[in-house]
């Protein structure tokens, strides 16, 4: 189906996006994604993409005008979207709800030498601030979902 010649590229590229893209990302609202998880979902997505259209790495078309062909966004937006789409459900939720409490809970004590690895509310605070958006943004369900919508 995805290779089919017969099948326009706009319907490869949807039926890859329904079926396909969901599966890649099931579950992702919840992932503190790292960079190199970031590589690898595009790599693993532009070899898919290269494939649908029949175009070879050596070819050198550029990735953004082979998702253009199928109609897709690049999936790290997508990525960053649902993730946002999710945390305002959460922000929505009543005080006492439980999974609003595992969300603001900050673990007690030291975190250990180096680095510390981002944590999930890090990752999306920062997601946040990169479309300007705030808490209360969130409490308006439609004014939310435009707002993680526009790139």
């Amino acid at each position: 189906m995805l290779t089919n010649k017969d099948i326009s590229l706009s319907v490869r590229g949807r039926f890859y996006s329904s079926c396909m893209r969901n599966n890649m990302l099931h579950g992702s609202e919840t992932w503190p994604v790292r960079k190199e998880n970031e590589v690898a979902l595009q790599r693993a997505e532009m070899r898919m993409v290269r494939w649908m259209c029949g175009i070879k790495l050596q070819d050198r078309v550029p990735s953004k005008r082979l998702r253009g062909r199928l109609g897709l966004d690049d999936i790290i937006s997508v990525l960053q979207q649902e993730k946002l789409r999710w945390y305002g459900h959460v922000l929505q939720k009543e005080d006492n709800d439980w999974v609003k409490k595992c969300v603001e809970y900050e673990v007690e004590g030291a975190r250990p030498k180096g680095r510390p690895q981002k944590t999930w509310r890090e990752i999306v605070e920062k997601d946040c601030q990169a479309r300007k958006l705030n808490r209360e943004d969130a409490m308006d369900h439609r004014r939310w979902r435009m707002q993680i919508r526009d790139d």
